[in-house]
């Protein structure tokens, strides 16, 4: 059950930006009592998953999981390469800030290769209330399902790859969008 609570208490701290207060921690826990929330506390602080400031306020410690970002570098002309920490990355939270609504599917064809997606690669996909011309969406054209650029003409909706060996799809009977892609991830 610690476990769970501590997730819940980071997901507090990734989605408010700031520690949650003892009432909040009992509400999103459930604790039934702010001695319960107090052995809790008092466990993640052990653990060096909190500390506490002068005040007694919580304080994150190592809430913060992923990968640091340590600088840019050049994809033209190079240039001299200099180290700087500029933050840590935490990729799901990059990739998937709406863990709810998106998920992955893996791309099989070439019809997007000149959007940068390849065979093989995962693509992050969020559904949405609405989509926008110039998307790349997930969608069901009459009952098949393809990854393509939402393309409008005339007032109507169209699928067009990114790839010239392919033809823009037009809808004959049904057409439904499922899905945005968010992000594209490549692994060599």
């Amino acid at each position: 059950m610690y476990e769970t609570y501590k997730s819940r208490i980071i997901s507090f701290y990734k989605k408010n930006k700031r520690m949650p207060s003892y009432a909040e921690i009992m509400r999103a826990t459930g604790l039934r009592s702010k001695n319960a929330v107090y052995k809790l506390v008092h466990k993640l602080v052990e653990d060096g998953v909190v500390s506490k400031d002068a005040t007694g306020r919580l304080v994150p410690k190592n809430l913060e999981s992923g990968v640091r970002l340590l600088g840019l570098v050049e994809a033209g002309f190079p240039s001299p390469a200099e180290e700087e920490l500029l933050d840590v990355m935490d990729f799901d939270e990059y990739l998937v800030p709406n863990k709810e609504s998106s998920y992955i599917l893996k791309v099989k064809g070439d019809s997007m290769i000149d959007a940068g997606i390849m065979p093989g690669d995962m693509v992050v996909v969020e559904r949405r209330a609405s989509y926008k011309p110039g998307q790349i969406v997930v969608a069901i054209i009459d009952g098949e399902n393809t990854m393509k650029y939402l393309r409008v003409k005339n007032g109507k909706y169209f699928l067009e790859p990114a790839n010239p060996k392919y033809q823009p799809i037009y809808p004959s009977e049904s057409f439904r969008v499922e899905a945005v892609v968010t992000g594209v991830v490549r692994k060599y």
